[in-house]
């Protein structure tokens, strides 16, 4: 499996993705079956086994501390410190090494007998890594989580649409087979790789979910609130629509509960950062960025609701995550929010304000056990895996 991803953003707070990366990391260092890591580092690539894997997975999860950044590692500039020594210690792991040039090379010398190469981080799909892989005589299987930055341009960073458009037409042409985390994403992305011409093998498998133990020793003081209050968790970017949220909680004035936004802050969204900047010190709405996971499912648990107005989703794990702690959840009426939380989520448009008012204002002034996620049973990451490995 390719890990570049997962090596790039060592040392930050995962991502959906990442959990997704994380997740196959964890069956495949499990599993029986001979395992390998590739990793596209600032000088070449490297190649773990499966012992390197689980050391790589050991750090990764904290379990294990990074050693210290070697010569190699601080050559390029700008690089923040736990990159340095992440790509320090895999190629003191590495069972293999190589300049990009002789990537075929390592790998038909590592893999003779023919393997399989998942990509499921949407990093590092490069014509040299894809056609690579075929000479090895791999088969190629990329996991597609959304095609957003092609149906919202104006929600992406400057200078990131084209990238991920031709890396998609990578995927139309070379890749054996490609993973959908939803029925809903492979239609959006099947409909952009029918205009350039091929459509490769495709399968539907809904993403599992890795629960932390709710642990509010984590949280800052003073929370949770002691009043009821209402969470809202992802990057704070313009496609996640916080705006939408605190022009509700303007509206709603000195009535309003607390608000407790749970995320960094992303791009192209600077009047949302003047708007967060500009509050006043008792202001009910709460910049949360950085939280563990464990600090995070404690506040998720004992909020009155989760809120999600986002305008455009892949999948969706934040509110999956909630229904599973059991909260209740509050989000924009998406069909892809429809397919993964079924009946379970309380789904509004997000032009309907008034219903979003009339809800929370209902929750607010009752427990949450009292209509709960009670009976959602979330998807399990075995039968994701179940799915997926019958490709190979």
């Amino acid at each position: 499996m390719d890990l570049t991803r997962r090596l790039r953003r060592a040392g930050r707070v995962p991502t959906g993705v990442d959990r997704v990366e994380q997740a196959y990391l964890n069956r495949f260092i499990e599993d029986d079956v001979p395992a390998y890591a590739l990793m596209r580092t600032a000088f070449g690539y490297v190649m773990l086994d499966v012992g390197g894997m689980r050391a790589f997975h050991d750090r990764v999860v904290g379990a294990k501390n990074w050693g210290h950044p070697d010569l190699l590692s601080r050559l390029p500039r700008g690089r923040d410190q736990a990159l340095m020594q992440a790509e320090t210690d895999v190629r003191r792991l590495a069972v293999g090494r190589c300049v990009p040039a002789r990537l075929r090379q390592m790998l038909t010398r590592l893999l003779s007998d023919g393997f399989d190469y998942f990509n499921v981080g949407h990093s590092n799909l490069t014509e040299r890594v894809l056609r690579s892989v075929s000479y090895a005589q791999g088969r190629t299987h990329v996991l597609i989580h959304d095609v957003i930055p092609l149906e919202h341009p104006n929600f992406q960073r400057s200078g990131t649409v084209r990238p991920f458009r031709e890396k998609l037409q990578r995927v139309a042409r070379l890749a054996d087979s490609v993973i959908y985390n939803s029925d809903d994403t492979r239609r959006r992305a099947e409909a952009q790789m029918r205009s350039w011409g091929r459509v490769p093998p495709s399968i539907v498998a809904h993403l599992g979910t890795m629960m932390p133990t709710p642990d509010p020793s984590g949280l800052p003081q003073g929370l949770p609130p002691a009043q009821p209050y209402f969470v809202t968790v992802g990057t704070i970017e313009p496609r996640k629509n916080h705006a939408f949220l605190l022009d509700l909680w303007e509206q709603m004035g000195s009535d309003a509960p607390p608000l407790l936004i749970c995320g960094s802050r992303g791009w192209n969204n600077d009047a949302v950062f003047a708007r967060l900047d500009a509050l006043p010190p008792d202001s009910p709405v709460t910049e949360l960025p950085g939280l563990s996971d464990a600090a995070l499912a404690a506040l998720i648990q004992q909020s009155a609701g989760m809120l999600f107005p986002s305008f455009a989703e892949g999948y969706g794990l934040p509110p999956t995550e909630a229904l599973m702690l059991g909260s209740r959840v509050l989000c924009n009426d998406l069909a892809v929010l429809h397919e993964v939380l079924d009946t379970y989520a309380t789904f509004a448009p997000v032009s309907d304000t008034e219903n979003w008012l009339k809800t929370m204002n209902s929750w607010k002034n009752s427990p949450s056990e009292a209509v709960s996620g009670a009976g959602f049973e979330g998807p399990e990451w075995s039968d994701h895996f179940k799915t997926v490995l019958r490709l190979t």
